[in-house]
């Protein structure tokens, strides 16, 4: 494992409406999913190398110390940037350690992964929720592991992913499916859509958050048009976004709205959550007194 230095590992979110965090936290740099559509490979944000993972230099003290500076408790969200359960976390277990952190002072957590190895620290995401909100989000944008083994190789498939949201709802830890982005004419169909649901609502999963389209700019574009060719060689689909969305950042999803009335319609047969507010408040339900105080002793 390859060290960066770093000043601060714990900051500030910009808003909390993204799924009510506080806090931002990104131990890694950098991923080796091999996921071919991650925003996080754009040349805004300068990871050079993206696919080799890089941990944080003396991370566990740094986020020890950022949280003992915080001056009020609060969610603290990992996975924005980087998938804090790559694979090389089996072995350094720096999330899990730096969980052990979020628990000692008193914080809650929002996860966002790919990987089932989330499942080996439902004993830690269990303390946690003891004292503070735990929010578990498990990305699925396909929901037959032939798709998913393409367009995300370096990673598990759907069908562990689902797994993973039962173990973690079995546990009693408020868990659910990040559906985004939905990849445009490879993954915007009624039958992906509707399956995903389905095997949500059948994983005990509390919410799905869904986008029906992706990002593209920069690099990012670059590797996705490669990638496309490389796995589906016999398919235009090239073609089919340069004419639809020529350089646009925002690339939703032709059937985007015909969709959206699917999935909300499904998402209401089987109880699931679907809008940020709503998700939001259900986990967070219960903790809002003790999150006001201040944390002292340690």
């Amino acid at each position: 494992m390859e060290y960066i230095p770093a000043k601060t590992i714990v900051t500030k979110a910009k808003s909390s409406h993204w799924f009510g965090i506080d806090y931002n936290m990104n131990i890694y740099r950098g991923c080796c999913h091999g996921c071919i559509y991650c925003d996080s490979r754009s040349d805004c944000y300068r990871i050079t190398d993206f696919d080799k993972v890089r941990a944080k230099e003396d991370a566990l003290r740094i986020i020890r110390d950022d949280l003992r500076r915080k001056v009020k408790t609060g969610v603290v969200g990992t996975g924005a940037m980087s998938d804090p359960y790559n694979p090389f976390e089996k072995t350094e277990e720096l999330t899990r350690h730096a969980l052990e952190l979020v628990d000692a002072f008193g914080f809650g957590t929002a996860i966002a992964t790919k990987s089932d190895l989330i499942t080996r620290d439902i004993d830690i995401l269990s303390e946690i929720k003891e004292h503070s909100p735990v929010l578990c989000k498990i990305t699925v944008t396909a929901a037959e592991d032939s798709l998913s083994s393409l367009v995300e190789p370096g990673v598990c498939p759907s069908s562990a992913r689902f797994e993973a949201v039962r173990k973690l709802s079995e546990a009693g830890i408020f868990s659910g499916i990040l559906l985004m982005p939905v990849l445009p004419f490879l993954e915007d169909n009624k039958e992906n859509i509707t399956a995903i649901v389905r095997k949500a609502h059948e994983a005990g999963a509390r919410f799905i958050y869904a986008e029906f389209g992706m990002t593209l700019r920069e690099n990012q574009r670059i590797w996705y048009y490669d990638k496309l060719k490389e796995i589906f060689p016999e398919e235009d689909y090239i073609s089919r976004y340069q004419k639809r969305y020529g350089s646009r950042y925002r690339c939703g999803s032709p059937r985007a709205a015909q969709l959206w009335k699917l999935f909300q319609a499904e998402c209401e047969k089987y109880g699931i959550l679907y809008d940020m507010k709503s998700i939001i408040r259900a986990y967070k339900r219960g903790y809002e007194c003790t999150q006001l105080s201040l944390f002292d002793g340690i």
